[in-house]
């Protein structure tokens, strides 16, 4: 149980750059800010798996020594406790005045009198006799409880594990009036379980037909959201009827054994780029990534390659409540867009996007590209044009919404395991074992001698009182029965 213990010291301490550094499984947009602000040390964190903590190798490696470590301490033990369940209770020892509690008083009552009274007192208790003696025993609750708390977190590991090899977690972005079909090219992250085959997943699809933010505008609570409500249009097979759902922060949607989970929400500009013969190359919103300051200042990257001679690159910072600090600067001073401002900086050349190699949407590579300056600030409807004849428009914007969408088939049974674990521990806690001896012999001078003994397996007063009240009620209850007799025989 030593080694459980320190092994469960490791999963904890373990789990910590979990909490304090974005995990993909969570959130892929506050790990891909990660690397744009700490350019330098996020690749050695991800090297090390500190983004992917709970599937890293070495949090695995600790997962499943402790799981060993529980097996080989709670299967022996569970072994002697049916062995202890079906046994007698202990025989009595010679000298119960020697046991934490111990009584004595005599009675002119039989013995057999006496020990069937005592017998009728230590109900709810597993009884032996023993001759002239009876061994009582209560609270094997305590030890099953202990048993069933200690199995229960081998079942909740077990169903973890099968959880994560049976089940999958993926992430995505949908944007006001876009659609989203549960295939793994819709994904922006996926992350399937071993024996999961992405071509099998549930073949659902849904639309986000609205979303809606309210956050709090006065107070020391000024600007933090009050409520995330996206109206979701789904469907749970291909040729299943439309229905209609709202999303809420904790109140997943619940399709075909999968789980949609709202995680946050982000704006998303709409820009209009015309080439210099006036022809719309692109038109269309382009997530901006959160900083996390606070006021959903917002940063993004608009690709345009569909446009001769040069392609088109942009940085932009989205400012969803612009206004200007004391310095002159132009920043946001609240999350919800009262007065949305985008401002950009443009590059013309060559995006690098037929070379082979893999971008994120999110990053702009100006290695082959020349910048041609910063706009003015943008206001919906604005425009700037560029030294090559093109334009680009800022159209206006639309609400994001993070997702997360688990399918976790082992899910019921680690509830049940875990219900099982709180009802254990609860057992531990509360219930009080003790045993009970009690003894009745003749003594020298006829008269029947018992001896009370009791013996407490945890700390505390009380079962110590019941002792007591045991000796108290036997010993009325015996003189009850002498003058009865007294009286019958007169």
């Amino acid at each position: 149980m030593r080694t459980a213990l320190i092994l469960l010291f490791l999963l904890a301490l373990g789990a910590i750059p979990g909490s304090l550094l974005p995990q993909r499984g969570v959130s892929v947009e506050e790990v891909r800010n990660y690397h744009l602000e700490h350019p330098d040390l996020a690749p050695v964190l991800d090297r090390l798996y500190l983004f992917d903590v709970y599937s890293s190798p070495w949090y695995s490696a600790i997962y499943l020594l402790l799981f060993v470590s529980l097996a080989g301490c709670v299967l022996p033990r569970a072994a002697a406790h049916y062995r202890l369940l079906r046994a007698r209770p202990p025989r009595t020892p010679r000298r119960l005045d020697r046991m934490p509690y111990s009584a004595t008083f005599a009675t002119d009552a039989a013995p057999e009198r006496a020990l069937a009274e005592a017998r009728s007192l230590l109900g709810g208790h597993r009884i032996a006799e023993y001759g002239d003696s009876l061994s009582a025993e209560t609270g094997y609750l305590r030890e099953t409880g202990n048993v069933v708390f200690h199995l229960s977190l081998l079942a909740l590991l077990v169903s973890l594990a099968c959880g994560s090899f049976l089940g999958y977690r993926g992430n995505m972005l949908v944007t006001e009036g876009d659609e989203f079909a549960n295939t793994l090219t819709s994904y922006d992250a996926f992350h399937p379980g071993t024996a999961v085959d992405p071509a099998g997943i549930q073949p659902f699809w849904m639309r986000l037909d609205d979303f809606e933010a309210s956050f709090v505008d006065e107070g020391s609570m000024t600007g933090q959201a009050a409520s995330y409500r996206a109206d979701l249009t789904y469907r749970e097979s291909p040729d299943a009827e439309e229905r209609s759902h709202v999303l809420e922060v904790n109140h997943p949607l619940q399709v075909d054994g999968a789980q949609v989970y709202l995680l946050g929400h982000g704006y998303a500009p709409t820009f209009r780029v015309t080439d210099a013969d006036g022809r719309v190359v692109f038109d269309q919103a382009v997530p901006f990534l959160d900083r996390g300051d606070g006021n959903f200042t917002s940063d993004g990257v608009v690709k345009v390659p569909d446009i001769a001679p040069e392609q088109l690159g942009f940085t932009g910072v989205f400012l969803p409540s612009a206004t200007t600090d004391d310095s002159g600067d132009l920043v946001s001073d609240f999350p919800d867009a009262r007065n949305p401002v985008v401002v950009l900086r443009g590059f013309v050349g060559d995006l690098g996007l037929d070379s082979g190699n893999p971008q994120s949407v999110y990053q702009l590579y100006t290695d082959r590209m020349e910048e041609v300056g910063d706009s003015p600030p943008l206001s919906p409807g604005d425009s700037w044009e560029l030294p090559n004849g093109a334009t680009i428009e800022f159209t206006g914007h639309r609400d994001y919404v993070s997702l997360q969408v688990t399918s976790d088939p082992a899910r019921p049974y680690a509830l049940a395991s875990a219900v099982a674990a709180v009802l254990g521990l609860l057992c531990t806690l509360f219930v009080q074992p003790r045993r009970a001896w009690v003894r009745a012999r003749r003594g020298e001078d006829g008269r029947t001698v018992v001896e009370i003994g009791g013996l407490v397996k945890s700390e505390g007063t009380a079962p110590l009182r019941r002792f007591h009240e045991l000796a108290t009620q036997l010993n009325q209850r015996l003189r009850r029965s002498d003058r009865q007799s007294g009286t019958e025989k007169e």
